[in-house]
């Protein structure tokens, strides 16, 4: 009797969690209200100067990822509302759960699980429930010269964000929040993991470029700028950037048809 009980509950909170997923998403999908988005700081290698850097951030930090995200947006959308509000929320102390080598969908899934829980007993902000969290790790660009890989869950709404703490890196690191953003709203990768070349062409921000390179801009989830069918350079400022129509349908900006 209490086994069947147990699978019961099981049954009823995947039920409840599937229902809280699906009206969720219709509500970020709606592009009816602004979306409110904590970024939570962490300082991931412990150094002081990596804890000057976090000192130092407030919410003007992330206002280049508002503009360019309203910018783009209106490419697709009448707005009547910008759509999102990027806040800094108090700084995090301890290290979100890791991705394994292991990409196989039931890991995925274990890691989503165990990033849900995580951010649920992770809130630093004492205000209302934010629809999207960003928990940044922040590392001393002196010490570390490459990053750990960013994720952004579209179940959930979280992405952890590896960044680097330096001012140089404002811009770039902003582009890797936007980026795992729209992970978070549904947006697929755009470039081949492998090589990280930019897939033509969904990943070209340009595909109808004559001739096709160099490209100019990189497409957001595509991530790179390609100057060639074997060679992609990263881009530097969001001016360098552009959202295209496979992304902005994806996350419910372009409907299908258009």
């Amino acid at each position: 009797m209490f086994r069947k009980l147990r699978i019961l509950f099981a049954l009823l909170l995947l039920f409840f969690v599937g229902i809280s997923t699906w009206l969720t998403s219709l509500h970020l999908a709606s592009w009816t209200d602004t979306l409110d988005v904590y970024v939570y700081p962490i300082n991931a290698d412990g150094s002081k100067s990596t804890q000057r850097y976090i000192d130092s951030l407030s919410d003007r930090w992330f206002n280049d990822i508002e503009r360019f995200m309203t910018k783009q947006a209106r490419q697709y959308l009448e707005l009547q509302e910008e759509p999102f509000n990027i806040t800094l929320s108090p700084q995090i102390y301890d290290i979100p759960p890791e991705p394994t080598a292991n990409s196989s969908i039931p890991a995925t899934m274990l890691l989503s699980l165990k990033l849900r829980l995580w951010a649920w007993t992770h809130n630093s902000d004492p205000g209302p429930e934010p629809d999207i969290k960003i928990y940044t790790l922040f590392y001393n660009p002196t010490k570390y010269s490459k990053l750990p890989h960013s994720i952004g869950l579209s179940k959930g709404q979280i992405g952890v964000v590896h960044a680097f703490a330096s001012t140089s890196y404002k811009q770039s690191n902003n582009i890797v929040i936007a980026h795992e953003l729209m992970h978070t709203l549904g947006a697929s990768d755009k470039y081949d993991p492998q090589t990280t070349i930019p897939v033509y062409p969904i990943g070209y921000a340009n595909p109808d470029k004559r001739p096709l390179y160099p490209q100019r801009k990189a497409e957001l989830m595509g991530g790179r700028i390609p100057v060639s069918a074997s060679k992609s350079t990263m881009p530097r400022r969001f001016s360098d950037v552009v959202i295209g129509s496979a992304s902005a349908r994806e996350i419910g900006w372009l409907k299908d048809g258009n």
